[in-house]
């Protein structure tokens, strides 16, 4: 079950690993409460928690923290590569059953596919907004306004590369479909 939408900063995923569910103490000691729950975090986080503790196990595009949460129950950290785009997510699995890294694994991108799937064109431009970095995106006319019609200021705008043009600044809302399904974190198809 995803627990938070977006890609969680450094900040954001302390404070989920700190949460507490809303059910049974024994469910939180037991490790129940948090088992098989996880959220996207960004590559920074991704790299430091690799560098915190030495892994409890690595494999191809998943690591383990060696300290547990509670029970058998631990965090799980997954690079998943989908069309060419890399995506880094955390759970909680349950490490006395081997497969459930795998498991977990499948169960984010079956998510993940299904959500690109549903998106309407507002959600993907607010998912590209969300996920393109501050110094690309900014406010039409913010600096200067004479680069701008009145009628598009303060809409949003973002770098991109245009053929034998060069790097220009687009409205969010003029992006093609081809430019949208390029700039999605999962690309056009998964």
């Amino acid at each position: 079950m995803k627990i938070f939408d977006g890609v969680a900063t450094r900040e954001q995923m302390f404070e989920l690993f700190n949460r507490i569910p809303d059910c049974p103490f024994e469910d939180r000691i037991s490790g129940k409460a948090y088992e098989n729950t996880w959220f996207e975090v960004d590559r920074e986080g991704y790299d430091t928690m690799l560098e915190v503790l030495p892994p409890l196990f690595m494999r191809a595009g998943m690591f383990a923290l060696s300290e547990l949460k509670a029970g058998f129950v631990g965090s799980v950290f997954f690079d998943v590569t989908i069309a060419g785009h890399n995506r880094f997510f955390t759970g909680y699995c349950n490490l006395g059953d081997r497969s459930s890294p795998d498991a977990m694994r499948t169960a984010i991108i079956a998510h993940e596919k299904a959500a690109m799937a549903n998106l309407s064109r507002d959600a993907a431009l607010d998912l590209i907004w969300e996920r393109t970095h501050a110094d690309f995106r900014g406010l039409a006319g913010e600096f200067n306004p004479d680069a701008w019609p009145a009628e598009h200021h303060g809409k949003r705008s973002i770098l991109v590369y245009e053929p034998g043009v060069g790097t220009v600044q687009k409205l969010l809302e003029n992006l093609t479909d081809a430019e949208i399904a390029d700039r999605l974190p999962h690309g056009p198809t998964i």
